[in-house]
């Protein structure tokens, strides 16, 4: 997949796609191609206001000259989706980073899609994807309610009876249990959508035999709060940027990424609790104390990269490329 980048795009289009969700279609102010990108893939924009925040791409792989992102409003949220709900974005341009893609595609005989909500949005590419392939697949949709039920008719037309929407206050919760027990071992399992879905069914495949392994794309952080801390060193170390030549010190109260904006203040970032990966950096010297819920805990003892808004230093210095 093509490199991420950064260039300044235009709002061309507003549309509502559901019930508190809003689609933006973004294009080149002159026109002509965007850098291509994969099902999965995810790109962060840079809000009027200064915030950094990024959603995942849900338009056709096919269209050169548009990316589609679909908002769902948040009004106890961080405030990235209630500003571009209540601002008048159309004809306005925005800094745009990307594509990025940490939720790809594997290879396998066929894949079982689980979606909550707004949860759709990553998923919706992959079943384009998979029918042109001529892969088997299965899609689950649930929400509230009907009228919160994203891209519903295109996903009926592409799927048929592949696709089940289950809107809450008339069919209960997906039945996540009957899904994973109808679908071969060897099908991937890909889920999206609120942390307790993304619990379940990760206790679900944990419980399988043979055991499964979910690939999850998460839009807050998991469990109550911020990533359990390892218990290595919390207070402060140094970081060195290698290749900007700053050395500087990481206080106990603050985070690397802090550190790092104050010298470097167009250093990518996002969701700031350790969940999206935009501040994914590469560490050239020291040891990490990884912090975050994207990097597996099983590859984190060979991880060359770490996400600076959560993680920490497991030595005194820690060199980042930066």
């Amino acid at each position: 997949m093509t490199s991420p980048t950064t260039e300044r795009l235009l709002v061309k289009q507003a549309r509502w796609v559901a019930r508190d969700v809003v689609e933006l279609r973004l294009t080149q102010p002159a026109g002509g191609t965007l850098p291509s990108w994969e099902p999965g893939a995810h790109v962060e924009l840079a809000l009027p206001s200064g915030l950094r925040r990024a959603y995942s791409l849900c338009g056709d792989v096919a269209d050169t000259e548009s990316w589609t992102v679909a908002v769902h409003r948040v009004p106890d949220g961080r405030g990235g989706s209630r500003e571009i709900h209540d601002t008048a974005l159309v004809g306005r341009e925005l800094e745009v980073r990307g594509p990025v893609n940490r939720f790809p595609l594997v290879p396998a005989e066929g894949y079982l899609l689980l979606a909550g909500g707004i949860g759709i949005t990553p998923l919706l590419p992959m079943a384009r994807e998979l029918t042109t392939r001529g892969l088997p697949w299965r899609l689950v949709l649930g929400a509230r309610d009907r009228s919160r039920l994203a891209y519903t008719e295109e996903l009926v037309a592409l799927g048929g009876d592949r696709v089940l929407l289950v809107p809450q206050d008339e069919a209960g919760l997906p039945d996540l249990a009957a899904e994973l027990a109808a679908s071969p071992p060897t099908h991937a399992v890909y889920a999206c959508g609120p942390q307790p879905m993304l619990d379940a069914v990760t206790a679900l495949c944990r419980a399988a035999d043979p055991v499964r392994t979910p690939r999850l794309e998460r839009f807050a952080p998991a469990g109550s709060g911020r990533p359990e801390r390892s218990g290595s060193q919390s207070g402060e170390f140094e970081v060195v940027l290698r290749r900007s030549g700053v050395r500087t010190v990481v206080p106990a109260d603050r985070s690397v990424l802090d550190v790092v904006r104050e010298k470097l203040p167009d250093v990518p970032y996002s969701c700031e609790e350790g969940y999206c990966g935009s501040c994914e950096t590469s560490v050239t010297a020291g040891i990490p104390d990884h912090r975050d819920t994207v990097i597996d805990p099983s590859e984190r003892p060979t991880a060359t990269t770490m996400m600076i808004c959560v993680s920490r230093s497991a030595s005194p210095v820690l060199e980042l490329d930066l």
